[in-house]
């Protein structure tokens, strides 16, 4: 297993109380293999991928409990120093916004080839060179003119290409990728998402895809994670949770992408709101907005029931759901 997420905890600690951003999360990522984590505006899927590179603001965040197994070490052991050389060089982050991730008084070429100089000690020269190589790579047309423009001279397209240009850099194992498509139209992220699975393939790398949007990783995807106020819910093949969700929440989550031959109907949506991370409901998380909810699922938290050798659901009625 190239990397190893084991029962891990973060909080956050804020004037009104602890918020519990991320509550026991188990997850893994082999070579070559892409893992789409899944679910809603503060479920937990970018506080995990921050607390796997280790750019987690401490504080207020603060990891509390849990392993963190790359290449069979435990991250969290690690001193800073030590986990500066994994980030970038082992493991890198695609991060959502890219016009407020790079830097906007620094041309492209210096921001790319700033990696060569930090981690592999080239010159300036030679460092700029290999920036454009990797803008032919990721298909950014006219590399060596624009290798000396700015990020406002790109469009949003571009612009992602270079964040996955940077991550690629120095070759990493495994590429966390936060909403990589975020703000693109719909054909922009196909050929992003085209990208992402072509170079996945040529490096055999781990790719973590983290999204809301269950249509994006349909064709990318490995496996699926969904998560819900901090945990994870359902885990499975894609093609097997796209055929019979094991959890309500999945099952919503599907529902309620448009579909071609549903037109003319109202489009369906999960009832209520997430919940305050302060305040998390008792038992399954997800009973206040669940149609299926019962008394059990008010008192008992759901342990991650084993639906089938590789896929896990926690919902005391996975069956139900499954069959439904």
């Amino acid at each position: 297993m190239l990397l190893e997420v084991r029962d891990l905890h973060v909080e956050f600690r804020t004037r009104d109380g602890v918020a519990r951003a991320v509550n026991g999360v188990s997850y893994g990522v082999d070579a070559g293999e892409t893992l789409a984590v899944l679910g809603e505006s503060g479920s937990g899927k970018s506080v995990t991928a921050q607390a796997v590179m280790g750019i987690l603001d401490m504080p207020p965040g603060r990891i509390t409990g849990g392993e963190i197994l790359f290449q069979g070490r435990d991250l969290l052991q690690l001193k800073e120093e030590q986990r500066r050389k994994v980030r970038g060089a082992e493991m890198a982050m695609i991060f959502q916004d890219a016009l407020s991730s790079l830097n906007p008084v620094l041309c492209v070429g210096e921001q790319l080839g700033e990696m060569f100089v930090v981690h592999r000690g080239m010159s300036r020269k030679d460092a700029r060179a290999k920036a454009v190589e990797l803008m032919d790579r990721v298909r950014i047309p006219a590399a060596e003119e624009r290798v000396r423009q700015y990020p406002h001279q790109f469009s949003g397209g571009m612009r992602q290409r270079i964040m996955i240009a940077m991550a690629l850099a120095l070759e990493p194992a495994l590429i966390i990728a936060d909403e990589p498509t975020t703000a693109l139209d719909v054909t922009v992220q196909a050929q992003v998402m085209d990208l992402l699975a072509e170079l996945r393939r040529e490096y055999d790398m781990g790719l973590i895809l983290i999204t809301h949007d269950l249509g994006v990783v349909a064709d990318v995807a490995d496996r699926i994670a969904v998560m819900y106020a901090g945990r994870i819910v359902e885990s499975a093949p894609v093609h097997d949770l796209y055929k019979a969700p094991a959890h309500p929440y999945t099952r919503g989550l599907l529902d309620s992408i448009p579909r071609l031959d549903l037109k003319g109907r109202e489009l369906y949506a999960i009832k209520g709101l997430p919940p305050n991370l302060m305040d998390i409901p008792q038992g399954c998380a997800f009973h206040p907005r669940c149609p299926m909810a019962q008394d059990v699922c008010r008192t008992d938290v759901p342990p991650p029931y084993e639906v089938s050798e590789v896929r896990r659901s926690a919902c005391h009625f996975w069956r139900e759901c499954l069959n439904g």
